[in-house]
């Protein structure tokens, strides 16, 4: 087979000649379809993260991709060869612990999933991958979808977990702050599949807000953030009608709290706060605002291991549209120049690498 290989961070990327993995206990290969590829994959690859923790020695990137299962190790008891699935680049240990080790398959892992990467440190930007049972789920009756189309399902993975740990339910609002990025823009969409009422998407880029309002129809409403807080939160707390039961804060590497603190102070008494984006400074909260307001803040990475079958539930009940999220493909053998279309994509781009 073909698979990329990176030295190390900073270090040298080159397609080579590998053999097919052999499938182990607790492990399955999958013949890869499709891979998306994260936005910041080119940074990473040159080494401009180093936050990152890669695995020793040269491995193969890429996290989450589509493909068909070509054979699977003693210990797999439910996926079956030649069964279509999704594999997640979430990985987390299928232990009784109080804190099981994870890592982000191909990217990266904290000292307690350094063990666990060690184990399973090649992704899945190759034709073949062994990875492990926990993190494919099989894809069933969505054969109207082509491989590039069903690579957005990982999209909707993170915000997943970040909707269903502040329990959005039927009929509420929610404010979604970095609306326009790739994992705003899926959790506007997917707020609507889970049926809030109402969703008011907060970005600065005038152009991807318009566009996710044309998709959402009259239950979204959308606010161009200032960067003034109290400007933004009295627009949307407007937008909301009357304060948001919840809100979503998936802004990537914010260089200022304006757009945190503004989602704060749009709720209405007993609302949430769920933060899934990252920022480069501190956070000030008011205690007293907090605590007057009977507010939650909730911190959540990733998502629940069974979050992709409800995903491909959703799609296949026609309540999430995959197809609202465009896949741009370029072949496996391309991709550095998919690195960097992947680093300029919109929201609403999902750019992948397909073996031919």
């Amino acid at each position: 087979m073909k698979a990329w290989r990176l030295d190390r961070l900073g270090g040298t990327l080159r397609i080579e000649d590998a053999s097919i993995p052999e499938p182990r206990a607790g492990g399955v290969v999958v013949r890869i379809e499709a891979s998306a590829l994260m936005s910041y994959l080119k940074g990473y690859v040159e080494g401009r993260l180093p936050i990152y923790s890669p695995p020793d020695g040269p491995f193969t990137p890429g996290g989450n991709a589509i493909g068909i299962v070509h054979a699977i190790g003693r210990e797999v008891y439910h996926v079956k060869v030649g069964q279509r699935v999704v594999v997640s680049s979430y990985i987390a240990a299928d232990e009784n612990a109080p804190e099981p080790a994870q890592f982000l398959l191909g990217i990266t892992a904290g000292p307690a999933g350094k063990s666990l990467q060690a184990d399973w440190r090649d992704g899945t930007l190759a034709e073949y991958a062994l990875v492990p049972k926990s993190c494919v789920t099989p894809i069933d009756a969505l054969d109207a979808f082509n491989a590039a189309e069903l690579s957005v399902l990982p999209r909707f993975a993170v915000p997943y977990g970040g909707l269903l740990r502040g329990r959005l339910a039927a009929g509420e609002t929610i404010v979604v702050t970095g609306a326009t990025g790739a994992y705003g823009s899926a959790a506007v969409l997917l707020s609507l599949a889970l049926g809030a009422g109402r969703v008011v998407a907060a970005g600065r880029n005038r152009k991807a807000l318009d566009a996710l309002a044309q998709l959402g129809g009259s239950r979204v409403a959308t606010v161009a953030l200032s960067g003034d807080v109290e400007t933004d939160a009295k627009a949307l707390r407007a937008g909301a009608g009357a304060g948001a039961h919840m809100a979503f804060d998936i802004v990537g590497g914010a260089q200022d709290p304006s757009a945190t603190l503004a989602a704060l102070k749009s709720l209405r008494r007993g609302g949430r706060l769920v933060l899934m984006g990252s920022m480069t400074v501190p956070l000030p909260i008011s205690y007293p605002y907090v605590m007057l307001n009977n507010l939650e803040i909730i911190g959540q990475f990733m998502y629940p291991q069974d979050t992709f079958m409800r995903l491909v539930d959703l799609a296949r009940a026609g309540l999430l549209d995959l197809r609202a999220i465009r896949a741009r493909s370029f072949p496996l053998d391309a991709l550095p120049e998919a690195m960097a279309a992947a680093a300029t994509a919109g929201g609403l781009e999902c750019v992948v690498a397909q073996p031919s």
